[in-house]
């Protein structure tokens, strides 16, 4: 048993402990979508309103939701609330870890532990991982996002509506309903305030704070934010910083960000600093996915950060899709000889580029699910790549893929190929209706893009 498998496994240990749901992220994270007014711990469950009347009496509840402090008390009852089913599904498929137990072991997570264990649900907790998102302004449209992350997602759908799926995938008048559509750039956005409120507080104990997007380099509260560290480092120098991006903004913009990243690191106003970028296939196919990428861009800048920022580490998060399957192996490639051009010791991090994969879980119809078996064994091929590129020693300056990557890869086909209540055909009918559509939206070409996929789609197009 390799070290951080034991780590990883006294970890569960104790949670189990506690609870067989117990997690500590539903304390010590949190993501905050401020644009909608949502809000979940961690990243998985699905989102939830922020009552307006909550953060008029505590700008901390964009955290400290009564919802969330429901769920926290089912946890600390020995039960698995059903909107942690990503990780549940993780671990009744396999023998796999599952991120209950990544996000536990992490240092803003773990070192809680006794806190948060004699603490009551009722308590309001200032998380120590924040994750951001000020806006849903973004200049691309992925086939698995939305209005509520993408500002051109809001206007296709305004021009064409929602796509004749089952569920009418991405209908803004579901959005309005539910009272979740994003505030647009120009209105007041009470969420934006209150979090503004919270800050200076917040920012004192943090140990991570994360913005995301929509595209985060798009909007002025991101640079509010970078500003303030620059120029409040002093109360809080040990922070770790991460922005999200997809890495295609104007030029200038980039130019930017880089120029005050590089004051924080070289000025040590920061703990660390970790950018988290996106893709999940290679070349056209990642184009396709991603609409609004330039691949080679996209790499392009990736050089230019990693060169310029000899501290800095990218993570690559890669929403693991049944467009990925075909060309993840060459994206392995690439993550690797990145790993190894940068290899250096000084990053803040093992390596200079990472590649973190999650299974995709909406929309159903472009999850992983829908493929045919023969398929899935291509996901087992990438797992038994990463595993060949696999890093000798784990320390600064060695490159390759660390047991986690490995794991992460492996354990996604696992889920694959488990047989459960998954609709294979509604959803391969509905993903072929997606693509279909998709193409006379966007004037692209799926069958000419995905070939692999051609008798599939023929057959369920009748």
């Amino acid at each position: 048993m390799s070290e951080s498998v034991k780590i990883f496994q006294e970890t569960k240990d104790k949670l189990d402990a506690i609870g067989c749901g117990f997690c500590l992220a539903k304390w010590s994270q949190v993501t905050i979508h401020l644009g909608a007014g949502l809000t979940h711990s961690c990243h998985h469950p699905e989102q939830h309103k922020i009552p307006l009347n909550e953060i008029k009496r505590n700008p901390s509840a964009l955290h400290n939701t009564s919802f969330k402090k429901k769920k926290r008390k089912e946890m600390m009852g020995g039960k698995r609330p059903s909107e942690c089913n990503y990780c549940w599904n993780i671990e009744d498929s396999s023998n796999s870890f599952s991120d209950r137990v990544f996000k536990s072991t992490e240092p803003w997570s773990y070192d809680e532990f006794d806190k948060i264990v004699e603490s009551s649900w009722r308590d309001n907790y200032n998380p120590r991982y924040v994750e951001v998102s000020f806006s849903n302004t973004c200049n691309f449209k992925c086939a698995y996002c939305g209005p509520q992350y993408s500002s051109r997602w809001v206007e296709e759908i305004e021009k064409f509506g929602p796509y004749d799926t089952t569920k009418k995938f991405n209908d803004i008048e579901e959005l309005k309903k539910k009272n979740e559509m994003p505030y647009k750039q120009s209105e007041h956005n009470p969420y934006v305030d209150a979090f503004w409120e919270w800050w200076p507080e917040l920012f004192k104990d943090l140990h991570t704070f994360r913005i995301t997007g929509g595209e985060p380099l798009l909007s002025k509260d991101t640079f509010k934010v970078l500003e303030y560290i620059q120029e409040h480092s002093d109360i809080n120098p040990n922070i770790c910083l991460a922005i999200n991006s997809n890495l295609g903004s104007p030029d200038n913009i980039i130019d930017r960000f880089i120029e005050i990243a590089k004051d924080l690191c070289d000025n040590n106003k920061v703990r660390e600093l970790i950018i988290f970028t996106s893709v999940e296939a290679d070349g056209t196919q990642a184009e396709y996915t991603r609409n609004g990428l330039s691949y080679e861009r996209f790499w392009s800048n990736i050089d230019k950060i990693l060169t310029i920022l000899p501290k800095v580490t990218i993570n690559i998060m890669a929403t693991f899709n049944a467009l990925s399957v075909f060309t993840y192996n060459k994206l392995i490639d690439r993550v690797f000889e990145a790993k190894k051009k940068f290899a250096n010791k000084e990053r803040y991090w093992i390596s200079a580029i990472q590649l973190d994969t999650s299974y995709l879980r909406h929309p159903t119809h472009l999850s992983v699910k829908i493929l045919e078996r023969h398929h899935k064994e291509l996901i087992l091929e990438s797992a038994k790549k990463a595993l060949y590129y696999g890093m000798t020693e784990f320390v600064k300056g060695s490159y390759g893929f660390s047991n986690t990557e490995i794991q992460k890869i492996k354990r996604l086909y696992d889920y694959a190929i488990h047989e459960d209540d998954f609709d294979v055909e509604n959803n391969r009918v509905d993903f072929v209706k997606f693509v279909d559509e998709l193409d006379k939206r966007r004037e692209t070409n799926f069958e000419e893009t995905f070939p692999e996929l051609n008798d599939l789609v023929k057959k369920y197009r009748k």
